[in-house]
């Protein structure tokens, strides 16, 4: 990873969180996107158009993945590739809600290299560069070391402990909560906060490659539902979920999940 991609990301990051916030995000235009992709805003749009001028101008050998610029094969052909989202969870920002994000990332040869993941409402700015650490503001961050699921904290939607994604149907007794946006929850775990995440479903790599490494390098563990752990810049850019935590939290999750259940939950 060369020396100043991470700094790049963070600048950019910062300059998302300044045109994000000059939006009202109830009453940002919004759009929904075909076959129930979701919602659009006008903000999305706004801090796309900013990243995808000024990031491949930087790097103009590397190519470009993002949530809200219609993708191309192009992108297979570079070693290293930006993997964006503008805003994830855009119907939190549409409902005037403060836990959205600007999630940024740089893969090397499927491999995360460099990632942001920002909040500007509050304040929070989760870093992480290949062998050099996590960081919140600045200030080094690890994950927990809750010794056993029972007394772990996951987030999770509801409908990952349906029992049919479980062995034997029986779901793990761990509390569950909920942060609408993906890339917060991950960057929740590699805080320490929570002792863990988990989405069954298939997961677009926009949402999770920032959180991938921000996890690792806290200390955690991120694998696919098959514990497999996550490569980037696929063709189809979709990962068949994304279980994190630490090293014993993972394991114990896994070790419950039923590998022939399909992935529909949220």
């Amino acid at each position: 990873m060369p020396a100043p991609d991470l700094p790049l990301l963070i600048d950019a990051a910062l300059e998302a969180g300044k045109i994000a916030t000059q939006f009202s995000g109830r009453t940002a235009q919004r759009w929904d996107k075909p076959d129930g992709a979701g919602p659009v805003t006008e903000a999305d749009l706004a801090v796309n158009a900013m990243l995808e001028q000024r990031l491949p101008a930087a790097r103009p050998g590397y190519g470009w993945l993002s949530e809200e610029t219609e993708d191309t094969s192009d992108r297979l052909t570079k070693s290293r590739v930006f993997i964006i989202d503008p805003i994830d969870g855009t119907r939190s920002f549409a409902e005037g809600s403060r836990t959205w994000a600007h999630s940024l990332a740089i893969a090397e040869q499927g491999e995360v290299t460099a990632a942001v993941i920002y909040l500007p409402l509050r304040d929070l700015l989760y870093a992480a560069a290949k062998g050099q650490g996590a960081t919140l503001n600045g200030a080094p961050i690890a994950v927990s070391h809750v010794p056993d699921l029972e007394m772990a904290e996951i987030l999770a939607a509801k409908p990952n402990l349906d029992a049919h994604h479980w062995r034997q149907g029986q779901v793990p007794d761990f509390k569950r909560n909920y942060r609408p946006s993906l890339a917060y929850r991950m960057a929740l775990v590699g805080q320490g906060r929570f002792d863990g995440m988990l989405t069954l479903r298939p997961s677009w790599e926009w949402d999770i490659a920032a959180g991938d490494l921000i996890i690792r390098e806290a200390g955690g563990i991120c694998s696919n539902r098959q514990g497999q752990p996550l490569r980037f810049n696929n063709a189809h850019p979709r990962l068949n979920g994304v279980l994190a935590a630490s090293t014993g939290i993972h394991a114990a999750l896994y070790a419950q999940l039923d590998p022939d259940s399909s992935g529909i939950a949220s």
